[in-house]
């Protein structure tokens, strides 16, 4: 019996990889970069300090790694949950002003969703963890981001005040 259940269990086994590895398949397909990097807060006098009319909402985030430049915010919608739940969750649109691995200077906006935990909540409280998802914005491109299509994900990491960002960008 112990030997059958082995059998049937590697067959599906390496069909559960083999799906993983078609999902991870289209990131990696020709035009598309993966990104990583990181985001910190913009201070005064430094480069973006100075957010462009409708994306001040937030100080610049200046971006390291694979994308350098700034990003910048416009909150649509926020919902707190208050305590003691500590949910904070919040929409809006971004405009991005990098460069992609050294190449030329461009923008693209994005649409994106917040999540966050804060102790108690998030007008008294400390975040606790927050992470939020930034669709590209199809034909927001311009300069090196020209048909710009893709996402990035960022992770607080809420003891350095540092956000890091995971995605893939494909030019068109």
């Amino acid at each position: 019996m112990r030997t059958k259940i082995r059998r049937l269990a590697l067959p599906g086994m390496l069909m559960v990889c083999s799906l993983g590895v078609g999902l991870v398949t289209p990131a990696n397909a020709a035009g598309t970069t993966q990104v990583s990097g990181s985001g910190t807060y913009a201070t005064t006098g430094s480069e973006c300090d100075t957010p462009p009319a409708g994306f001040a909402d937030y100080p610049g985030l200046i971006l390291t790694g694979d994308l350098e430049g700034c990003l910048y915010t416009d909150v649509v919608t926020s919902k707190d949950l208050g305590a003691p739940s500590g949910i904070y969750i919040e929409t809006g649109r971004e405009l991005v002003v990098a460069s992609l691995n050294g190449g030329p200077v461009g923008t693209f906006t994005t649409t994106y969703k917040f999540e966050s935990k804060w102790a108690p909540d998030v007008s008294t409280g400390v975040e606790v963890k927050g992470r939020c998802q930034h669709p590209i914005t199809v034909g927001s491109g311009t300069g090196g981001f020209t048909g710009a299509t893709g996402r990035l994900n960022f992770k607080d990491e809420v003891t350095t005040g540092t956000y890091f960002y995971r995605g893939h960008i494909a030019l068109g």
